[in-house]
């Protein structure tokens, strides 16, 4: 998981500091630092990382990172989808549980998953509850603690 955070940090310089056209064109610069990358994955990386293409003002169009302003209006939204669902958090390990209404664990998972939290492996979402791991040597706490700068109106 190292490797992918190094890679989004690689695709986010090379998207910022060169005129990229094409994932091919990407996936050539990615090669030569040394990742070994699928154009799927670059594709999922890109559709994470929300970069959209934006015509050059020439014949063509160009990659383009999401602003500052709409990364926060991002953040925003999934903090606001998260608190429609959320009930409560409890954690043990690297474990955490969050209870939700029934009906809202899938999207109060995916606002989760949508925060890109390095503290996050992942999510697991049943109906009214989700399953979430932790990266090794991350608490409970330091994830709640986290959490709450993303979305300070949680409540433990």
């Amino acid at each position: 998981m190292k490797e992918r955070l190094t890679r989004l940090k690689s695709i986010r310089k090379f998207i910022k500091n060169y005129r990229i056209e094409s994932q091919e064109t990407l996936l050539g610069h990615l090669q030569k630092e040394g990742y070994e990358v699928t154009q799927a994955t670059l594709s999922r990386d890109l559709k994470l990382l929300k970069v959209g293409k934006v015509s050059d003002g020439r014949s063509g169009y160009v990659y383009t990172l999401p602003s500052e302003d709409e990364r926060q209006d991002s953040e925003q939204i999934f903090a606001r989808d998260f608190l429609r669902g959320y009930i409560s958090i409890e954690y043990n390990g690297n474990i955490v549980v969050i209870k939700t209404f029934p009906g809202h664990a899938d999207s109060v998972s995916n606002a989760l998953d949508s925060l890109n939290m390095d503290e996050l492996i992942g999510t697991i979402a049943g109906e009214n509850c989700i399953f979430a791991c932790l990266r090794e040597g991350v608490s409970g706490k330091q994830f709640l603690a986290a959490l709450k700068q993303k979305i300070p109106e949680i409540e433990e």
